[in-house]
């Protein structure tokens, strides 16, 4: 039986496929650490951490250096250590990333009106 293609993950399902999208060959680090953040999920939904708007800062430093901070939708997440990890690892092993330094902060505090309008529609909010 084919997949329905317009599946919408149920909550906790991961999608199918995380690779990083094919992105042009003169894209920059910036956008290539976009990708691979678009690539990590969040453990009860089935939206990226970048499309809920868990990530607040992204700076690249001409030399490479990324840094990079993010919240969690609440401070009880059970894997706010693995998810931290997790973005660190992705990010440092983007080609021409020569450090990466990721920060949990908790202000402002994360609410829904971070979500980018594909993950509000994606879970029925619009």
């Amino acid at each position: 039986m084919e997949p329905n293609r317009f599946h919408l993950p149920v909550m906790g399902e991961r999608p199918e496929s995380q690779e990083t999208p094919a992105l042009p060959a003169d894209a920059s680090l910036e956008d290539r650490v976009v990708a691979v953040l678009r690539t990590i999920f969040d453990p009860e939904l089935p939206i990226s951490i970048y499309e809920l708007g868990l990530i607040y800062e992204l700076k690249v430093s001409p030399d490479g250096a990324v840094a990079i901070k993010m919240t969690l939708t609440s401070p009880a997440c059970p894997v706010a250590g693995s998810l931290v990890g997790e973005v660190q690892r992705k990010a440092a092993a983007v080609p021409g990333v020569t450090d990466a330094r990721v920060e949990l902060v908790w202000e402002p505090p994360w609410d829904k009106s971070r979500m980018s309008d594909e993950a509000q529609l994606q879970l029925g909010l619009f």
